[in-house]
Order: C-alpha cells, then sequence, then structure tokens
C-alpha cells in the first residue's frame, strides 16, 4: 500500500512539474518591436484598443466595410502584427487581433463571432494567421468570408470551398518553407491567389526580432513589409464587402 502512495505521489509530482514547466514556457512570448508598434499608435489614421481578448484595429477615416480576424503565430505577441496592418487598417480595413489561450492558436476554441462582435459594423469578415495561427484560421475558414494565410498553410482540405484565399509566402522562410507551403496548397481552393515574398523570412510577417529556425532574410523588414501589405490591399478589396457570403 505504501508503495503505491509513493507510486503514485511521484506520478502526480512529475505531472504537476511538467505542466508547471509548460505554462512557463508557454507564456515566455516573442515580444513586438517597441518601435515598430509606437508607429502605430501614433498615425491619426488608425485606432487601437485593448479589448481584452483582442487587439482591435479600425480606421478612423471611411471603413470599407470588410474586417479581419487575425490569429498570432505560435508564442508571438499579438501587437507584433499592428505594423504588418498599420496600412491594411488605414485604408478602410478594420483588423481584430486575437489573443490566443497560452499564446498557441491550437488551445483557443473560441469561434470567429467571439472577435467579430468587436467591430458590430464589419459587413464582411476573413479569418486569417500567421504560422500557427493560420492552421488555426483554416479550421475556422467555413464560418467566413475570406482566408488570409500569412507565411503558414492549411492542415484541413477547404478546396472545396467558395471563400476568397490569399497566401503570402517568403522565400527565404525557414519554418513555413515554400516546399511546405507548395505541399499544401492542393488544401486550398484552385483560384486561391498566391504571393512568395522573394527575400522574406518568417518573421518578417510580424515585427518582433529574430526567431529560432528562420532563415536570413535578405530584405529589409520595411521592404518585406510594404510587399506584404500590397498583397493584402489587393486582395482585401476583392472582398464581399457590401454583402456576407455566409
Amino acid at each position: 500500500m505504501n508503495r503505491a502512495l509513493r507510486w503514485t505521489a511521484w506520478v502526480f509530482a512529475v505531472i504537476m512539474l511538467i505542466a508547471v514547466v509548460f505554462l512557463v514556457w508557454a507564456n515566455i512570448v516573442m515580444q513586438g518591436t517597441r518601435s515598430a508598434a509606437l508607429q502605430v499608435w501614433r498615425d491619426d489614421r488608425v485606432a487601437v484598443r485593448d479589448a481584452g481578448d483582442a487587439v482591435v484595429m479600425t480606421p478612423t477615416g471611411t471603413a470599407n466595410g470588410a474586417g479581419i480576424v487575425f490569429i498570432p503565430g505560435a508564442k508571438v505577441d499579438p501587437y507584433a502584427y499592428m505594423a504588418t496592418f498599420r496600412q491594411v487598417v488605414a485604408s478602410g480595413t478594420t483588423v481584430v487581433i486575437t489573443k490566443p489561450t497560452l499564446h498557441l492558436a491550437f488551445f483557443d476554441t473560441r469561434p470567429l463571432s467571439t472577435f467579430e462582435s468587436h467591430a458590430p459594423d464589419v459587413r464582411s469578415w476573413a479569418v486569417g494567421g500567421h504560422s500557427l495561427g493560420g492552421v488555426r484560421a483554416c479550421q475556422l475558414a467555413p464560418d467566413a468570408d475570406g482566408l488570409l494565410l500569412l507565411g503558414s498553410y492549411c492542415a484541413n482540405d477547404i478546396s472545396k470551398s467558395y471563400i476568397s484565399v490569399l497566401s503570402v509566402s517568403g522565400s527565404r522562410d525557414g519554418l513555413s518553407t515554400p516546399e511546405k507551403v507548395d505541399a499544401a496548397r492542393h488544401l486550398l481552393p484552385s483560384n486561391a491567389m498566391t504571393v512568395e515574398v522573394q527575400g522574406a523570412n518568417h518573421a518578417d510577417f510580424g515585427a518582433y526580432g529574430a526567431q529560432p529556425g528562420d532563415r536570413t532574410a535578405t530584405i529589409t523588414p520595411a521592404e518585406a513589409r510594404s510587399q506584404i501589405t500590397a498583397a493584402v490591399e489587393r486582395w482585401v478589396s476583392a472582398l464581399p464587402a457590401g454583402s456576407s457570403l455566409r
């Protein structure tokens, strides 16, 4: 009996230790670059507010009726994507950047409606994500009018879907490599738009510094962001902003 109790206590202790280590690891996030975030806060074309479960970016000028619920990559600070969407929001699109449970998208089971409620005036919603956030976005795609993948790819098959899809990748991405993106292309609709930014790496889709396992970019973050922004703006302009497809 004593041996069984000791064994049970050891097993419980090991499980608790693993849980504590995991929680500590999950909460060590890749912080957003302060200077890049400050530029967005100071941009009078963009309004930013923290809604608790998300960072909400809205245009201060004329809105185009479109919105994007964007899911961060694993352990990346949501504020790191403010610079990525600065110009997109300034051009009229609302962007809601989620705060995933434990900073990991696959633990977040909340529906899109949770985040859409932060911008009730938006008429057409797309879902998007970076890296692991993009994998989660693919799972939510049936509930959206569009899907935006930044340095990511789907693990589930949405090839029969009628939603508008844009996949932007980087030729120097060391995590969502060009080979991985190409291998998952058949899971997207045949008319999905794909853009490969030459010289961009995985971390170029946010502003949070270098990431372990990534390759070295051959263009500047500003150059990469400009091309990513241009691709997203072209895609957003084709979204059904006047009425939802759902």
